[in-house]
């Protein structure tokens, strides 16, 4: 039984009755195997998240006799340095490096502007290349913010390179 009660029996006594004392026994067996099936319902039912990552594609490995050239002024290095800061400079011309950050008005705001400059000078169908060299005190984390900055500005030719490169 889930729950009973228990009655004592009364005596009467010359005529006085005495209230009958109920005394109550619950018992919650059921309850508690219910709540494990619940919970097991749900365990069973729920969809475990999948982790996510960025798809990057990666060049073939084998050697070429002909490289691809690209022109210095299509070009910007992106010098990925520790405490949020990016030091970049165009072309070959590491001798003016400028400061930024990881914000819109930061690398973004680099970003669209070198966009910009290599279609005014080169034509519509041309595309900036972005190298990016992550620094001894670089983050993972600033890696992937810049990679996610170069899908949203849809830059097509970046490369990943050492720092000694």
């Amino acid at each position: 039984m889930m729950a009973e009660i228990q009655t004592p029996e009364s005596r009467n006594r010359k005529g006085l009755h005495r209230n009958k004392k109920l005394s109550t026994r619950v018992d919650l067996t059921p309850m508690v195997d219910l709540g494990f099936l619940l919970i097991t319902f749900f365990i069973f039912t729920t969809a475990l998240s999948e982790p996510t990552s960025i798809l990057l594609p990666l060049p073939d490995e084998s050697n070429t006799d002909n490289p691809t050239v690209t022109g210095e002024r299509k070009t910007i290095s992106l010098l990925l340095d520790g405490n949020n800061i990016i030091r970049y400079y165009e072309g070959s011309n590491e001798k003016n490096i400028q400061l930024t950050d990881y914000s819109n008005k930061g690398l973004r705001a680099v970003l669209q502007a070198k966009i910009k400059q290599v279609k005014t000078y080169f034509g519509d169908d041309a595309e900036p290349v972005v190298l990016i060299k992550p620094l001894q005190a670089s983050s993972y984390g600033n890696l992937v913010n810049v990679l996610d900055e170069m899908m949203i500005n849809g830059v097509k030719k970046y490369m990943l390179l050492d720092e000694k490169q």
